[in-house]
C-alpha cells in the first residue's frame, strides 16, 4: 500500500500545476440543457456542426434585429425580393453631367455668336473702305479707329469667355483629411469590437451557440445558452423553415433535419412528465378558446431498453382535456428524440406542411 500511495505523490507531481489533465473535445450531451437536435450525413459531424452553428446564428440575427424577410402565415413572402435599387450619388453625377452639358451648350452658342459678330464686322470694313476710296481721308481714319475698336471688343470678350467658364473642381483636400480621421476612428472602435467579440468566442461559458457530443453518428446537437430577451429554440427554427420554403435558397452542404429542443432530461417516464409541464403551460394551456390538435414524434438512438408506446402514452397524457390528438392533421407536433440516455423533448408547428423540418427539401428545386 505504501509504494501504491509513492507512486501517486509522484505522478501527481508532473502534472500540470497540479491539476488532473482536460479532456479534449466537445462536452457530451446532458440533461437540462436547451438546442437544437440536428440529423446529418453520417461522417459529416463536424462540418455539420459549423454550418449548424452559422445558419442558426445568422437566423437568430435576423430575429433580434429583424432584418429578416416577413412570411405569411400561408408561407408567401409580404414584400417582392426584386427591387430597383438607386444609390444617392447616381443622382448627383446625374445632375452633374446635365449641368456640363447645358455649360457645353452655353459656350457653343457664344463662340457661334462671336464668329457672326466678326463676319459682320468685316462686312461693315468692306462697305468702309468703298467709301473711304470714294469718300476722303478723314473717312479711312475713322473706318481704321472703329477696327481697333472692334478688335479690343473682341478680346474684351474672350477675356469674359474665359473668365465666365466654369472653375475646374478643385481636390477636396480638407475633405478627405477629416474622412480618413473619422475612418480611422471607427476602425479604431471596429478593431475594439472585434477583439471584445473574439475574447467572447474564446470563453467558452459566454459562447451562446455550442456543439455538444451526442455520441451517435449521424447526430449533431448545438446547445442554445438563451439569455434575457433572447428568442426560443422553437421561434429560431419556425423562422428558418418558412424563410427557407418561402426563397428556396440554398442553406448547407451537410445539415438535413433541425429540431428546437427545450426540454432535456432522463427517459423515464416520471422524469418525462416532470420536465414538460412548462412546455404543457406554455403551448397547451388549460382555459383557451382554441383546443389544438396535436401529435407525439418518437425517435430512439443506440437505446432499445425503452417501451415506445409507454414514452408516447406519458406524454399524451400530460396534454389537458380541451387538446386533442389528431395523428393526420395536427397543428402541433411533440418531438420525441431519445439519445442513448437522454430524453429531449420539443414542440413544432406545420411539421408536415415544411417537409418535416428537412432542409435540405424545403431548398430543393425539384
Amino acid at each position: 500500500m505504501a509504494t501504491g500511495d509513492q507512486s501517486k505523490k509522484r505522478k501527481q507531481r508532473y502534472l500540470l500545476q497540479n491539476r488532473p489533465a482536460k479532456k479534449k473535445g466537445a462536452y457530451p450531451l446532458k440533461p437540462g440543457v436547451q438546442g437544437f437536435f440536428i440529423s446529418c450525413d453520417g461522417g459529416r459531424e463536424y462540418q455539420a456542426s459549423q454550418e449548424a452553428i452559422n445558419v442558426i446564428d445568422s437566423f437568430f440575427e435576423e430575429l433580434m434585429h429583424g432584418t429578416g424577410l416577413k412570411v405569411n402565415s400561408s408561407g408567401v413572402l409580404e414584400n417582392p425580393i426584386n427591387k430597383k435599387v438607386t444609390f444617392s450619388y447616381s443622382e448627383d453625377e446625374d445632375e452633374e453631367e446635365d449641368d456640363e452639358g447645358n455649360n457645353d451648350k452655353e459656350e457653343e452658342n457664344k463662340e457661334v455668336g462671336d464668329k457672326e459678330e466678326v463676319s459682320e464686322g468685316g462686312n461693315k470694313q468692306v462697305d468702309e473702305k468703298e467709301e473711304a476710296s470714294e469718300g476722303s481721308s478723314e473717312v479711312k481714319q475713322v473706318a481704321e479707329t472703329e477696327t481697333e475698336k472692334d478688335k479690343q471688343e473682341e478680346e474684351e470678350e474672350k477675356q469674359k469667355d474665359v473668365i465666365e467658364e466654369p472653375p475646374k473642381k478643385k481636390p477636396c483636400v480638407e475633405e478627405a483629411t477629416a474622412s480618413a480621421k473619422v475612418n480611422g476612428n471607427a476602425e479604431k472602435s471596429i478593431d475594439k469590437l472585434i477583439d471584445a467579440e473574439l475574447k467572447e468566442l474564446g470563453d467558452k461559458s459566454k459562447r451562446r451557440f455550442m456543439k455538444l457530443d451526442p455520441g451517435c453518428n449521424g447526430i449533431v446537437f448545438i446547445q442554445m445558452k438563451r439569455r434575457e430577451g433572447d428568442p426560443s429554440p422553437k421561434d429560431i427554427v419556425q423562422h428558418a423553415m418558412t424563410s427557407a420554403a418561402a426563397t428556396k435558397k440554398h442553406m448547407s452542404r451537410f445539415i438535413l433535419r433541425i429540431l428546437p429542443i427545450e426540454v432535456a432530461c432522463y427517459p423515464s417516464e416520471e422524469e418525462i412528465s416532470r420536465a414538460i409541464k412548462p412546455l404543457v403551460e406554455q403551448y397547451f394551456p388549460v382555459e383557451t378558446d382554441n383546443p389544438r390538435k396535436f401529435a407525439v414524434l418518437y425517435g430512439a438512438r443506440a437505446n432499445t431498453g425503452l417501451d415506445r408506446m409507454k414514452i408516447i402514452n406519458t406524454v399524451a397524457k400530460s396534454i389537458p382535456a380541451p387538446h386533442k390528438v389528431d395523428l393526420n392533421n395536427p397543428e402541433m407536433s411533440i418531438v420525441v428524440e431519445i439519445v442513448k440516455t437522454v430524453c429531449l423533448i420539443g414542440v413544432v408547428e406545420k411539421y408536415k406542411e415544411l417537409a418535416k423540418y428537412n432542409l435540405r427539401q424545403l431548398t430543393s428545386t425539384k
